[in-house]
């Protein structure tokens, strides 16, 4: 059976340790993470550059929040998976970011398996396998 190419990745969180464990997830399934961001600004900078497929995007980050580079992300690139990771996953947060465009929402801390679900269930609904 061929293997399906996997989506190029960026991860986007003010914490380096969780950019690590993120980075450590992804490649254990042999997703490309194509690069790394501490805060929005730099993620829109860095989408805008490779055009990910497939963006993990921290909410509470400074000098821009994850909310707001969603809407800058979504217009750079409408077809990129853009996932949520937060561990204030409120009902309102959740809602907000789907309105403004999130593909899906992963919760802190971090389990794997869930991980790599969120991402396998979002690029199904995407269809881009």
């Amino acid at each position: 059976m061929e293997k399906l190419k996997k989506l190029s990745v960026i991860v986007v969180d003010d914490d380096s340790m969780m950019r690590e464990m993120l980075k450590y997830i992804l490649r254990s399934e042999d997703y490309p993470v194509i690069g790394e961001a501490s805060n929005g600004q730099e993620a829109i900078s860095l989408c805008a550059r490779k055009k990910p497929g497939l963006v993990l995007l921290d909410i509470n980050m400074p000098k821009m929040d994850g909310l707001q580079a969603l809407e800058e992300i979504r217009k750079i690139s409408p077809v990129t998976i853009v996932l949520m990771v937060s561990a204030a996953a409120t009902m309102d947060k959740v809602r907000e970011a789907i309105e403004k465009g999130a593909d899906g929402f992963v919760v802190k801390p971090l389990n794997p398996a869930s991980v790599l679900d969120n991402i396998a269930m979002s690029i199904k609904r995407k269809g881009k396998q």
